[in-house]
């Protein structure tokens, strides 16, 4: 990885072991019910991937992509819709996944997109909460990690489309993009 180096927060052992007690947490909490899980793409693909696995309740899976940043490591503060759902989600249980919450903007987005389908509920579940940029006020029920106000990479995330395939989380570290505020 030329010209940056990163700092390992959350490594593969942990991430792991979180996973497993989201999935159960999720599994107790839909016994008897069959969740619509919707992945949001790019970055929840691994995250959801090794969710579904440890969930032992019935359930189906979909994804939704929305753009948001784009290639840098600023947003654009634009939210758009590029992949709508194939499954109708009308009186179904729906559990969103997400890789990260930040300002909240994005997933404000989505969330009052499937609203207006008229689930019967709505839960989110991310992987990482950086809360320290919330700009809209979000509740979250199944939450992995809370990460500090740094940009990272790895699992799933990414930085101009790459380093989505580390088996951990980090931080860029000893590069001018990690020195950079990244703001809206």
């Amino acid at each position: 990885m030329k010209g940056k180096d990163f700092k390992i927060i959350i490594p593969r052992r942990e991430l792991q072991k979180k996973i497993k007690e989201l999935g159960k947490r999720i599994s107790e909490d839909y016994s008897g019910k069959e969740p619509i899980l919707i992945g949001i793409l790019k970055g929840s693909f691994i995250f959801l991937a090794d969710l579904i696995r440890v969930i032992k309740v019935p359930h189906e899976v979909d994804f939704m992509a929305v753009a948001s940043y784009g290639q840098e490591i600023e947003g654009s503060g634009v939210v758009k819709l590029i992949k709508d759902l194939n499954i109708n989600i009308e009186g179904k249980d729906v559990i969103i996944i997400e890789d990260i919450v930040d300002t909240g903007l994005t997933l404000n987005f989505i969330k009052k997109n499937l609203l207006l389908r008229n689930p019967r509920s709505l839960e989110i579940a991310a992987l990482l909460d950086r809360k320290e940029r919330r700009k809209v006020q979000m509740h979250l029920k199944y939450v992995g990690f809370t990460v500090p106000n740094e940009f990272v990479v790895g699992y799933g995330l990414d930085l101009a489309e790459r380093y989505r395939n580390l088996p951990y989380i980090a931080k860029i570290e000893g590069s001018k993009l990690a020195q950079r505020r990244f703001e809206l």
